[in-house]
């Protein structure tokens, strides 16, 4: 563990100490803030691009598409992160998650344009997961790269435009550049969240056609003569026109997964003014082959995720030969050149050069 990520102990209370927050534990395990309050300092003079120029940029610059999805999980974690006796101790794990992101991300920043963490992996820790979270958009955002907060939000009215509120934009508290949400609760239900975006240039990518196979039960299910997963494309195509920016793609986006390559190039036709995000590559089983459709003929238009394929690489062949736990920040930055290297190879991501 990094000098700056301590577990301290002070008067018979221990605390989590890292740049920017701290934490108390008293002796019945409740967690209360500690020397210092949790808070931001927001830059609110600075006038940003538009998401989706935002993006094309960062994946010009780094001549790729690959999103690093970050899924901490404490059984994959690397050797040494977190000791056995502390598996169940929320708060050493919430230290070890923020520990492992930090050294993820210090890996692919020189390499990708963006990360994409998964709210679901902190939020299960309680209040020392969500911290964890918080540092870990921060730490992403100081090296330059974009943050994708995949927390899949939805609801109606007041509740959505909070959602939003809270998670969208530099100023807000979550600072996410972009987020995932869900449809299925209608076109109200998404209106918050691209009012939000647009005022504050962000992004929303609004589940489409998803990679897991469970998907099929409610988006394949025929409509009006189409199925239901094309009537959203419908929509979001129609939100993403828009709010499109100067790169000609706008503020919303669709998921659009790996797995059905098909319908993923049907989806690129039918929505070519929207970003899509395509998860389901590497241990999902979608090849660079499989994505191939999801770009337009510039090599622009998408971006590629993949998570425990480059996470935790230092435990899949072939990296783990050749680098095992000990290295396993050099087989995250290994996977994710073969990755970059796969998507020039095999798709029009090629022609972005670097």
């Amino acid at each position: 563990m990094s000098p700056e990520h301590k577990l301290h102990t002070v008067q018979g209370t221990s605390y989590f100490a890292t740049k920017t927050l701290e934490w108390s534990v008293n002796v019945i395990g409740s967690i209360e803030p500690a020397v210092y309050p949790f808070s931001r300092t927001h830059k609110k003079d600075i006038v940003l691009l538009p998401f989706a120029d935002r993006l094309e940029s960062a994946v010009i610059r780094c001549g790729n598409p690959v999103l690093v999805g970050l899924d901490p999980r404490v059984a994959s974690l690397p050797d040494g992160i977190l000791e056995d006796a502390d598996r169940n101790n929320p708060l050493k794990q919430a230290v070890a998650y923020l520990s492992f992101c930090k050294g993820v991300i210090d890996a692919v920043a020189p390499l990708v344009p963006a990360i994409k963490p998964q709210a679901a992996f902190f939020e299960q820790l309680g209040s020392p997961g969500m911290h964890a979270l918080a540092e870990t958009i921060d730490y992403a955002r100081d090296k330059g790269l974009l943050v994708i907060l995949d927390g899949k939000r939805n609801d109606i009215g007041s509740t959505a435009t909070a959602y939003a509120q809270g998670f969208l934009g530099h100023d807000s508290a979550w600072c996410a550049d972009a987020m995932t949400v869900s449809p299925y609760l209608g076109d109200d239900s998404l209106k918050p969240f691209v009012d939000v975006a647009t005022e504050r240039s962000a992004g929303v990518f609004v589940l489409v056609k998803t990679s897991n196979p469970g998907g099929r039960m409610l988006q394949d299910l025929v409509a009006n003569d189409k199925p239901v997963y094309r009537h959203v494309a419908t929509y979001v195509e129609g939100l993403a026109k828009q709010t499109a920016g100067r790169c000609g793609y706008g503020a919303v986006g669709a998921v659009a997964g790996a797995t059905y390559p098909e319908q993923l190039c049907d989806l690129r036709d039918e929505m070519p003014h929207a970003w899509l995000l395509v998860p389901g590559f590497g241990s999902q089983g979608g090849t660079a082959g499989d994505v191939a459709g999801a770009f337009d003929e510039q090599g622009r238009g998408a971006i590629v995720n993949n998570s425990r394929g480059i996470i935790f690489a230092h435990s899949l062949a072939p990296y783990d030969q050749k680098f095992g736990h000990k290295r396993w920040q050099e087989a995250v930055e290994s996977a994710t050149l073969d990755m970059i290297e796969q998507l020039r190879a095999e798709t029009t991501a090629g022609k972005l050069g670097r």
